[in-house]
């Protein structure tokens, strides 16, 4: 398999008691849509034990971490950086040029909560709008993952899950995964 470099995608913010939720589908989503990692604030501790405990569930590779200093995260990345903003650039304008500078550095793909400070705009090689118009972070996060993986994120396999979803066209199913089966992460 074809190693490329990381994929990070930092929240950075997190209001406790409002964005609970919206922290931890952050998580859920970067993991499920292809990134290596999450990095939130220190007071998200709930999302980090809710996206770790899904990983256990559902199978990684994904970590989940906690940092005390976000626009240090930022201000210290050693590759290259993706803002998601409602104000930035088209995502179709660019998801070529930052997919190209993702197969040699490593990506952080920053996601706001409240008002971002303007230094971030100034950190990021690229602040991307996944459209102009207000819309869920999660929901950017989204469309961005899936622009800079091409879709090959839908087909990813996971290690060490002791549960599969099994896709049907009515009704759910989620059954123990045979442990003497081989899974493989295939991004």
């Amino acid at each position: 398999m074809n190693e490329t470099p990381e994929v990070v995608v930092l929240r950075l913010g997190h209001r406790p008691g409002r964005d609970e939720r919206m922290t931890t589908h952050v998580g859920l989503t970067a993991r499920a849509l292809g990134a290596d990692r999450v990095v939130f604030p220190d007071n998200a501790t709930g999302s980090l034990e809710t996206v770790s405990d899904i990983t256990d569930r559902f199978g990684g590779p994904f970590e989940a971490e906690l940092t005390d200093s976000p626009r240090g995260v930022v201000r210290n990345w050693a590759g290259e950086i993706a803002h998601l903003t409602m104000y930035g650039l088209p995502v179709q304008d660019v998801e070529g040029e930052i997919r190209e500078a993702h197969r040699d550095q490593p990506l952080l793909i920053v996601v706001g909560a409240e008002k971002v400070p303007f230094d971030v705009y100034e950190e990021a090689d690229w602040n991307v709008g996944v459209t102009n118009q207000p819309h869920s972070e999660v929901a950017g996060l989204a469309v961005f993952l899936d622009r800079l993986f091409e879709g090959r994120e839908l087909e990813a396999e996971w290690e060490d899950a002791d549960r599969n979803v099994i896709p049907q066209g009515t009704g759910k199913r989620v059954e123990p995964v045979d442990s003497d089966a081989e899974c493989g992460h295939n991004r």
